[in-house]
């Protein structure tokens, strides 16, 4: 580099701390204003190593025999503020070093303010996936994923006739007397247990639980999907719901035992409510299966002549005769019970 070259570059460095120093000796032999008002004093060291001891001073020879240049950085304490100073090393003619600083403190300190709001839009976004997860989650608890998915596109949901449709309608017996006379913690915890275990039994057999109100379970099969065998599935249900009761009795104190009612018909699904709203059915199955219920004895399971007939091939059922059911008129009805 010609000295022409060197005060060119001076001059461009206004602003900025410029030094020359010796490439051997790596003695300071000229320093600007600048330069001194950031690393002078009455102690100036007058070596590069003294100044900057952290400087690899190795590897800015190897860069500078390799390129002629060598980059750095450096922080220092200028009273009660910590600068960052980047360092330009570059080779002039006669063993000169031409050292250029600028200070890039301010521009570290807005890389730091991005990368900080950069991890809480991150950190935001995750918690933002995370909770529409949990809403999702608890939705698709409420509506089946197909309702779901129209209510999350077009924001309402079309009431749709469902025909035919098979549905339960479980009551447990004594529940209110359970009520009053147990610790309100440990019913309501046992009964979470058994509603879970409703829910996965019936999953395994294509149904859709619809809601619970108390101790009433209601769960429907060939729902929002067409189901061919929507009697036998809700069947195998009611059996294993029994069968389940049956064997956790054996290891509880307190004794759950259920009526159940089924029918089968049609119904029409939609969400009600506009702020605390729901998923559900109505329709003259759902009113069935409930008075059939109520013909059931505990742990029986009750089954409308229609549904009988699709299933008497395929499970131990019993004819108990015509009764008048309300709303109904007179219909025989069936038990079924767990032949395994």
């Amino acid at each position: 580099m010609t000295i022409e070259a060197i005060n060119e570059q001076l001059l461009r460095a206004i602003g900025v701390g410029v030094a020359l120093l010796d490439r051997k000796t790596l003695q300071f032999g000229f320093c600007n204003d600048t330069f001194d008002e950031w690393f002078g004093g009455e102690n100036q060291p007058t070596q590069l190593q003294q100044l900057f001891p952290e400087l690899d001073v190795q590897a800015m020879s190897e860069n500078l025999i390799g390129t002629g240049r060598h980059t750095s950085e450096i922080r220092f304490k200028k009273k009660r503020r910590t600068l960052v100073i980047a360092l330009d090393f570059t080779v002039a003619e006669g063993d000169m070093l031409v050292l250029v600083c600028q200070n890039i403190t301010r521009i570290k300190e807005l890389e730091s303010m991005i990368d900080s709001y950069s991890m809480m839009v991150e950190r935001n976004t995750r918690e933002i996936k995370r909770e529409k997860e949990q809403v999702e989650k608890l939705l698709l608890n409420i509506m089946p994923r197909s309702v779901y998915e129209e209510y999350k596109t077009f924001g309402v949901v079309t009431p749709q006739m469902y025909d035919p449709v098979s549905v339960l309608m479980l009551d447990f017996v004594g529940f209110t007397d359970m009520v009053a006379s147990q610790d309100p913690s440990v019913t309501v915890t046992e009964l979470n247990d058994i509603y879970s275990a409703f829910d996965r039994i019936g999953e395994q057999f294509g149904c859709e639980r619809i809601k619970t109100i108390g101790d009433a379970y209601i769960t429907v099969a060939g729902l929002p999907d067409p189901t061919p065998d929507h009697s036998k599935a809700i069947a195998n249900t009611a059996i294993r719901f029994v069968r389940y009761l049956m064997r956790r009795n054996l290891s509880h104190p307190h004794q759950w035992r259920c009526r159940i009612g089924i029918s089968t018909g049609s119904v029409v699904g939609s969400v009600v409510g506009i702020q605390k709203y729901v998923y559900d059915i109505f329709g003259p199955a759902v009113n069935l299966a409930s008075r059939l219920q109520e013909f059931s004895e505990p742990m029986q399971i009750t089954v409308q002549d229609a549904v009988a007939h699709t299933i008497k091939d395929q499970f131990d059922i019993e004819n108990v005769g015509a009764r008048s059911i309300r709303g109904f008129g007179e219909q025989d009805i069936w038990r079924l019970s767990d032949n395994d």
